[in-house]
């Protein structure tokens, strides 16, 4: 494809969106999970640095960021018990 054609058609959809208002609550929802993953992310990170000394390492990926994130430091806490007691 020409890229005008590329560029005119991203301008429209943005034009279109600004006239008809985007859907807020979807929007809403996927930014606040987002938020939350990107939470769950950090608290691994820094619970990786800290617990490097004591021997526990949880991996980072989307399922362990999603737990940590949602369920907040309980579910950081329910991570290190199954690493340390099942795996």
């Amino acid at each position: 494809m020409n890229t005008t054609v590329i560029v005119i058609s991203i301008v429209v959809m943005i034009g279109v969106l600004l006239i008809a208002g985007a859907p807020l609550k979807p929007l809403r929802y996927l930014g606040n999970g987002a938020i939350k993953v990107v939470i769950g992310v950090l608290f691994l990170f820094f619970f990786n640095v800290f617990g490097a000394s004591l021997g526990v390492h949880i991996p980072i990926n989307v399922f362990t960021a999603m737990i940590s994130g949602f369920l907040g430091l309980p579910g950081l806490a329910s991570l290190a018990a199954i690493q340390l007691f099942v795996v």
